[in-house]
């Protein structure tokens, strides 16, 4: 596998019914052919998924599904984030068996966990996002990141995209947006994608103007590009257009500023890189403008220490605007 992570397809399915868990089981089915995954990995993803959307139909009226092909260096897996506004629940409690709120056997999360190669929740008032991953049963470790990467109602192709890339020690992030929406947008997207994964340089401002050229003759769009090095604790970032970059650390949100203007369009200018540092654990969050400017981390107590799959669900669900593409993507900074 390459050493790059990118905007693979995450497919969305509602569960509002028990007809549409046959058909997430389906498509997970779907996936777990497309990540290669055995019989047996296939077979544990299928009860991961049965499971997740029964509980949402039992215990929160229904609920959504995302799902995903997760890549890693030798071999890839399925993500799946079961994301509902049901009335939430105790976490430790439901994860042992014979713990009901609905007079079942009170077998299933717990199944999801032992059935899951890497298994997070969070669940308060608002409701609730489980994560679920499902890796062949042999393998070991897990890609950090967690993402969400959506289309607008009525679009099938998302105009955002992002990616992410390990060389040398650091992390390199992307998340790029192309203007409007639909398969001109996502055209765009493709192409800033493209460049970065071409460009070596570790330097933020160079990736971004080199976005600029492989995006020309697109639409354009607004791109952020973001360098982190884990052993120094410091990260650098360079965005033009309407990119929300966030460092969540000690409590606090810090919004990492972008320039004005569309990469692909016009003349570009080699941009000045915002160099920031941070105290362990936090967060890095990009997102597009499908999400609201401001996100509310401080309603989240704790979440800094979330898998970042649950988080990206989390601030998707409570912050996504509906009127666009809305892509964020959120990185764990040790």
């Amino acid at each position: 596998m390459a050493l790059t992570s990118e905007g693979l397809e995450q497919l969305c399915c509602a569960v509002g019914d028990a007809s549409q868990v046959g058909e997430a089981r389906r498509v997970a089915a779907r996936l777990a052919r497309a990540a290669a995954l055995g019989e047996t990995d296939a077979g544990r993803l299928a009860i991961v998924v049965v499971e997740l959307a029964n509980n949402q139909l039992r215990h929160a009226g229904g609920g959504s599904m995302l799902m995903r092909v997760v890549e890693r260096e030798r071999d890839a897996g399925v993500e799946i984030l079961a994301i509902d506004r049901g009335r939430g629940f105790d976490i430790a409690r439901g994860l042992v068996d014979g713990y009901s709120t609905a007079g079942t056997s009170g077998t299933g999360l717990g199944a999801v966990r032992r059935m899951s190669s890497v298994f997070d929740a969070w669940s308060d008032a608002r409701g609730s996002v489980l994560l679920s991953r499902v890796f062949p049963t042999a393998s070991a470790g897990d890609p950090g990141w967690g993402v969400v990467n959506r289309p607008v109602a009525g679009e099938v192709q998302c105009g955002d995209g992002w990616a992410v890339r390990r060389s040398g020690g650091l992390l390199h992030a992307l998340v790029v947006d192309g203007l409007g929406h639909g398969p001109s947008a996502a055209d765009a997207a493709r192409a800033g994608i493209a460049a970065f994964r071409s460009q070596a340089a570790a330097d933020p401002a160079h990736a971004l103007e080199n976005l600029h050229r492989g995006m020309g003759g697109t639409r354009g769009g607004a791109a952020a590009v973001a360098t982190v090095d884990p052993g120094a604790r410091r990260l650098a970032m360079a965005g033009i257009g309407n990119i929300g970059v966030t460092l969540w650390s000690e409590g606090r949100a810090r919004g990492l500023p972008s320039h004005s203007g569309i990469v692909g369009q016009g003349a570009v200018r080699p941009r000045r890189v915002v160099d920031a540092g941070w105290t362990a654990p936090a967060l890095l969050v990009m997102a597009s403008d499908g999400l609201q400017s401001r996100l509310a981390f401080g309603d989240y107590p704790g979440l800094v220490n979330v898998h970042p799959a649950v988080v990206a669900g989390l601030l998707f669900r409570d912050f996504e605007r509906g009127n666009d593409d809305a892509t964020v993507l959120v990185l764990p900074l040790a």
